[in-house]
């Protein structure tokens, strides 16, 4: 996806010893014992391709009903009494808060004589972005902690023009993916009245080399449009600054698909125009024209139809090509303009061992960040691909790729691992050579403890990596609590980065396990495509398998492995716990898709298509209903401790699959709790605050201890 898609005193760290003692709490009480809101079973039945299937909540769909806010309502209370009410919770918010309030500063971007960065201060909420001139002074540009009374607005992606004098910055109400998109004028730090656009879910500005207007992605607001077919409106749009954006010239019109994102760029020097049509995450045409010769100027296919990915960066005469096609791990192909078609295209960088995550021109040069054993490794080459050398990281870890412009040897990348918090540093791209620019001063001792990195079998032999983080000497005598975290799927790796809230779990005697699940990218794309599609139960089974490694090495004993996933990794624990209750003690499901019957009808549901598949299919009807968690709850079933964490504003992920299967698991259970808990003002990603952090955490940690017999002294 593009850029629009985280050190403890001598006195101090003897308190912390002294207070995470492990002693046995009493159980909450069974699920029985709750008087969960009332939940009546409703009669709707689909027949689907031949098959009936019965959705007993189908009515806890609609949120705007009076009957479902007050379920809601009750539900959400329900869980903070219970929450608020457990051993250790409020040890765990104290230290939670030392944890995440700390000064932090995003990656720089060098735009003209200005650097541009967010930061935030160790008494802030959340950061803002702030500008350092020539001259090395610094302010701050835009503050979103003052955007609202309750912080409940929040700062979207944002662009800065390539002579440093306009910043389009998206604003989010509610952290939701809806957002207008706004223009400042760095130099006054005025604020465009007239350049405001609405509609600006996907929008990320692509500035001319003038500053005078930029490309962008509009969808329509309109409210008679169904959220779920939004996306076929997509549109790309050019804004030239200070006109009315309703009069914006429209350079690619809606293509009626709803699972296709739009987006366009421009080259630095502003010669080339792309168009890029992303089919889900599997596949991208490409488009390309001589922006010099004016919007008339037809449209010329780069890739088109082949059923692959590619990104591309123009460079003078030359594109740069990062592709998978015909290299699972990717590659560089280098492209002359004049001869576009694919049998000249020239290699330039070839698959490695490793798997290329991403490719710039910084500094006159090819800086290239892959991934290897799901560690990073920079790497820079001369324009036509020969090696120049490697970028020396602290350490193993993970590192950014180098952020910065084309003939400037000036760039910045960051670097973090599970114990090292992350730092950014400046780059010298001809010499490789870098130095400490900042550090996030966590009040953690990472000397205390160790990362290993094993291997464990799946259920079909498929060879699996996975870390574990644990107290330096640990051994596995099941004693630990263990908190088992995954995802796979779209793509998106699991790496070696720093949680400063994880260190919570760990002080207390914890053990993360993180395994590299296939639906993720970490070793090439066959390791994507072998967890997508009619293959997506090879992620529950990757999972499951990791699970019974830790039991068998002794790790945890079964039964007593904490689940924690949000997103697609909320669906993954819902599998898990579906399929395999006996293994876990607790699972923490946060913001999910948890009905893959009807996942499609609601929210961005429809631009998943492609690495889901859809009900409306009957191979795929028939693969999604085998596995969907809410269709696979069973009654009488002693499932594992539920904590359900939702969002009242969420607009990618609809919350009516965490009501729904709420409900249902509250009905079959006869285990632990079943809880739906209910983030206000919060979008996907949950509410854009670090108070709204330290609660959540505090909940999941807490709930995750008792449901082990564990509490934290103190």
């Amino acid at each position: 996806m593009r850029r629009f898609a985280p050190a403890c005193s001598g006195l101090l760290l003897a308190a912390c010893a002294a207070q995470h003692t492990a002693v046995p709490v009493p159980a909450a009480p069974p699920a029985t014992a709750l008087r969960y809101p009332a939940s009546p079973r409703g009669d709707a039945v689909d027949r689907l391709h031949g098959a009936a299937v019965p959705d007993p909540w189908r009515w806890l769909e609609d949120e705007k009903a009076p009957e479902v806010q007050a379920w809601m309502a009750s539900q959400d209370r329900l869980a903070r009494d219970f929450l608020g009410g457990l051993p250790g919770r409020a040890a765990l918010a104290s230290r939670l808060r030392e944890l995440v309030y700390v000064e932090s500063m995003g990656l720089p971007v060098k735009r003209g004589p200005r650097i541009f960065f967010e930061r935030r201060a160790a008494t802030e909420e959340k950061a803002a972005l702030w500008v350092r001139e020539a001259d090395g002074a610094e302010r701050r540009l835009l503050d979103p902690g003052a955007w609202s009374r309750d912080g409940s607005v929040a700062l979207g992606a944002w662009s800065v023009s390539w002579d440093g004098r306009t910043v389009a910055y998206q604003v989010k109400p509610n952290a939701a993916d809806m957002a207008t998109l706004r223009v400042l004028d760095v130099p006054s730090g005025k604020v465009s009245d007239v350049d405001v656009i609405e509609g600006a879910r996907y929008a990320y500005a692509s500035f001319t080399p003038g500053g005078d207007g930029f490309y962008y992605t509009w969808i329509p607001t309109d409210p008679r449009i169904p959220d779920a077919d939004r996306p076929g409106y997509q549109e790309v749009r050019f804004h030239r600054l200070g006109t009315d954006p309703a009069k914006d010239l429209v350079v690619r019109e809606r293509l009626g698909d709803p699972t296709t994102f739009l987006h366009a760029e421009v080259s630095r020097d502003g010669r080339w125009l792309f168009l890029f049509a992303s089919h889900g995450w599997s596949s991208t045409d490409v488009w390309f024209r001589d922006a010099r010769r004016g919007p008339a100027e037809p449209l010329r296919p780069l890739a088109v139809g082949r059923k692959h990915i590619y990104q591309v960066t123009a460079h003078r005469d030359r594109f740069y090509v990062r592709t998978n096609d015909g290299a699972p791990r990717w590659r560089v192909m280098g492209v002359d303009p004049a001869r576009p078609e694919r049998e000249a295209w020239r290699e330039v960088v070839p698959e490695g061992e490793g798997t290329l995550r991403g490719l710039e021109v910084v500094g006159g040069r090819l800086a290239l960040a892959w991934m290897e054993r799901a560690q990073s490794r920079l790497e820079i080459r001369d324009l036509e691909g020969r090696r120049l050398g490697d970028v020396a990281l602290p350490g193993l870890g993970t590192a950014s790729l180098p952020s910065g412009e084309e003939d400037d040897d000036q760039a910045f990348f960051s670097f973090e691992s599970f114990t090292a918090p992350p730092e950014v540093r400046e780059l010298r791209v001809s010499s490789r050579a870098s130095r400490l620019v900042f550090r996030l001063a966590a009040p953690v001792d990472p000397s205390r403890y160790e990362v290993e990195q094993v291997f464990y079998r799946s259920r079909d032999g498929t060879r699996v990596s996975m870390f574990l983080v644990h107290a330096r000497g640990a051994r596995p005598d099941g004693s630990a609590p263990v908190m088992l975290y995954g995802y796979g799927g779209f793509q998106q790796p699991m790496l070696p980065v720093f949680s400063a809230p994880l260190h919570a779990w760990l002080e207390r005697g914890g053990v993360f396990a993180l395994p590299n699940l296939r639906g993720g990218n970490e070793y090439g794309e066959r390791w994507h495509e072998e967890g997508m599609l009619l293959k997506k139960q090879n992620v529950f089974d990757d999972f499951v398998a990791a699970a019974e490694w830790l039991v068998r090495e002794g790790w945890a004993g079964k039964g007593r492995i904490v689940l924690r996933g949000g997103s697609n990794g909320g669906l993954l624990v819902g599998a898990a716990m579906t399929q395999r209750p006996d293994l876990f003690a607790a699972v923490l499901c946060a913001v999910p898709l948890l009905d893959m019957v009807r996942y499609h009808l609601f929210g961005s549901g429809k631009t998943w298509i492609s690495e889901y598949g859809s009900a409306d299919d009957p191979a795929q009807f028939a693969a999604l209903h085998a596995y969907s968690p809410y269709h696979r709850v069973a009654p009488g079933t002693a499932y594992p401790w539920l904590l359900l964490d939702s969002a009242d504003h969420d607009d990618r992920v609809d919350p009516m699959h965490a009501r729904k299967f709420a409900a249902a698991v509250q009905a079959a259970t006869r285990g632990g709790p079943a809880l739906l808990r209910i983030e206000r003002n919060a979008g996907h990603s949950g509410a854009d605050l670090l108070r709204a952090t330290v609660e959540r955490r505090a909940d999941e940690y807490a709930f995750a201890l008792a449901a082990l017999g564990i509490r934290s002294g103190g």
